[in-house]
């Protein structure tokens, strides 16, 4: 008779207020073993976990906050704790898990000894409230079956997150990709199966908000491209080309063509009709496959400066330290 798997889950935040109440009160419906890893709040989050008989672990403040440092001090506190837990899932301070899901992923993972990590559908809980919310939602809403790599919120074996070398630290932004590409680089496979796994609550009211966020994805197609060499290739390659390549050539062109080089600028309005039209094709409805377009469009501006910025980062030598957006 096969035993029944023992789940534990790592919780990370930073100033979540209510919303990490709601993701800690959701873990304490599906298991026992969770431990909350604090990056430095200066709300009510640590009392809060106390009180609630949550494990809590305070990372120091000697070196930059990452979620990569933070989930990494969650697996090590919960292994310290509970040495004979076999499956870990991984949540943000900021998302509720969907009732459910942690079993269902558990079950997948016993039932496919080549799977190593399970992640499945997050939701915006508010994505009617603006359009930056509608937008993670949408970005959100990925493919179901064998996947190359999942957001930092999936479940994941014990063992097979020792043998890829656990996260990496040093990596600010996409080090969920990272990970998963080391861990496929052990033999194992990574699925998103057709469920909700949880509702995330973006609080995106701002364009500034979302213009860091898209700055954050640039700095992270630089540094796990640096890490991966091929990966993101296309995300960069992007970058370059429709935020800066075509501007520049039709702008400094224009005195030496007669203006003509301005009409370079077309371009942005014609790529934004094919994404939309592909969007369409994939099943989105109209006016989601508009906006998504449209940001999608926008977003190579901000992509680039957070490639910069990192190039900067580290051809100065400056140590790179979290990039907020909220």
């Amino acid at each position: 008779m096969t035993e029944t798997p023992s789940i534990g889950f790592v919780a990370i935040g930073r100033n979540e207020g209510e919303r990490f109440k709601r993701c800690l009160l959701s873990l304490k419906k599906e298991a026992t073993r969770i431990v909350y890893v604090d990056s430095g709040s200066a709300d009510d989050s640590v009392p809060f976990a106390r009180a609630e008989g949550v494990e809590v672990v305070e990372l120091p403040r000697d070196r930059p906050f990452t979620a990569a440092r933070a989930r990494n001090a969650g697996f090590d506190a919960l292994a310290s704790r509970w040495p004979d837990t076999d499956y870990v899932m991984f949540i943000d301070g900021d998302c509720e898990l969907a009732p459910g899901f942690a079993e269902a992923a558990a079950q997948t993972l016993t039932a496919n000894s080549a799977l190593g990590a399970v992640t499945g559908r997050c939701r915006e809980r508010f994505p009617d409230a603006t359009v930056y919310n509608r937008l993670c939602d949408m970005e959100w809403d990925g493919p179901t079956g064998e996947i190359d790599a999942c957001g930092g919120i999936f479940m994941v074996r014990a063992d097979g997150f020792r043998a890829a070398g656990r996260f990496n630290p040093a990596v600010i932004a996409a080090e969920d990709d990272d990970f998963c590409i080391r861990l496929r680089e052990t033999g194992a496979k990574i699925e998103r199966i057709g469920r909700d796994m949880c509702f995330h609550d973006a609080d995106m009211h701002h364009f500034g908000q979302w213009w860091r966020r898209m700055e954050r994805a640039g700095h992270a197609f630089a540094q796990v491209g640096d890490l991966h060499p091929g990966y993101f290739a296309a995300e960069r390659r992007r970058a370059w080309i429709w935020g800066l390549v075509i501007p520049a050539t039709a702008l400094i062109g224009a005195p030496f063509t007669y203006g003509l080089s301005l009409a370079l600028l077309l371009l942005y309005p014609l790529s934004l009709w094919k994404t939309r039209r592909g969007l369409i094709a994939r099943g989105a409805a109209p006016d989601h496959a508009t906006l998504a377009a449209t940001f999608l469009t926008l977003s190579k501006f901000p992509t680039l400066i957070g490639l910069l910025d990192y190039k900067r980062k580290k051809m100065t030598g400056r140590q790179i330290g979290i990039v907020e957006y909220k």
